[in-house]
């Protein structure tokens, strides 16, 4: 079967939740997925209501059995091209094959770019963190660092504090506005100014971070808060519009400004957790079957009055 009402992209929380709303709803859906989830690294993940703790690929696994328990497919691979065909979608996957879908939903998520500091990758989502709602509870009240190398660091290291007395902010020599040292100060949160140059790893844990000066300052862990980069190649290649920082611009559904496409979760909203994104999936589920009811209704209304003026 290569025929489809809709193609998910993405087997993340956003494209599995839409997949099994939309199943539910007795609709043939197929979801691409390229095995490469974002939380990959994470050994758990927080804040999602009982689900609090589950590793995220356990909770994909539970995920991918529900939507096939519904009569959705999945196929691995990526969509190396897309293009709207008459009144539906092709996609071309990495294998040569072709599908066709009514509707597109792109749940591709996004990647982490991170500073060149050496080591930092290698501790990605260990003891080298990004999100203080995600991991804050599990390292409150240790020695905890802040990588400070965007404009909003001072007031990320402001949310950082709230699970430690013991906060570092490492920043840029003369990267900060006097009332932003000001507020650090009030908060006991200490500045450490240089150019970060390494983390310092003993035993397989983070120890310290050393900076290009040589100075080294002791380390638990270090927040890190990440640029954001939109997979949306496929929503690019749709000719979707995108806004001033390169995100997908979509209504309160999710739907795009390409007619019968759709994007939910971190394709679009950078700040959604796993929560977040699945909740997206769900609205663009809906608000997409609605779509396609609307057209049903359509098509049925042609095929009636060609059967009565005969």
């Amino acid at each position: 079967m290569n025929q489809y009402d809709v193609a998910v992209i993405g087997g993340g929380a956003a494209g599995l939740s839409a997949a099994m709303v939309l199943s539910r709803a007795q609709r043939t859906v197929l979801v691409i997925d390229a095995g490469e989830p974002r939380n990959a690294p994470a050994q758990h993940m927080h804040g999602f209501l009982s689900r609090d703790g589950m590793p995220p690929a356990e909770l994909l696994a539970v995920g991918r059995r529900e939507v096939e328990s519904y009569g959705g497919r999945f196929v691995a691979g990526q969509v190396t091209d897309a293009r709207r065909d008459g009144s539906c979608f092709a996609l071309a996957l990495g294998d040569g094959t072709t599908v066709t879908a009514r509707r597109v939903l792109v749940t591709t998520g996004l990647r982490d770019e991170l500073p060149d500091v050496d080591g930092l990758r290698e501790r990605w989502a260990r003891d080298v963190l990004h999100c203080p709602y995600c991991h804050g509870y599990e390292v409150r009240g240790r020695a905890i660092g802040v990588l400070g190398w965007s404009a909003e660091s001072a007031r990320y290291a402001q949310i950082v504090r709230q699970w430690s007395d013991d906060v570092v902010l490492f920043a840029a020599p003369g990267s900060l506005a006097d009332d932003e040292q000001e507020q650090l100060a009030a908060r006991a949160i200490a500045v450490v100014e240089g150019h970060v140059s390494q983390v310092v790893v003993q035993e397989d844990a983070l120890h310290a971070v050393a900076l290009e000066d040589g100075r080294t300052v002791p380390r638990e862990v270090l927040f890190v808060p990440p640029r954001f980069v939109p997979n949306n190649d496929v929503l690019v290649g749709l000719g979707c519009d995108l806004d001033e920082a390169g995100w997908v611009v979509t209504d309160g559904t999710g739907q795009t400004t390409v007619p019968g496409v759709w994007a939910a979760g971190n394709v679009s909203n950078p700040r959604a957790q796993v929560i977040t994104a699945a909740g997206e999936g769900s609205t663009a589920a809906i608000a997409l079957n609605a779509h396609l009811v609307d057209e049903d209704v359509r098509n049925a209304v042609r095929e009636h009055r060609r059967d009565h003026t005969h």
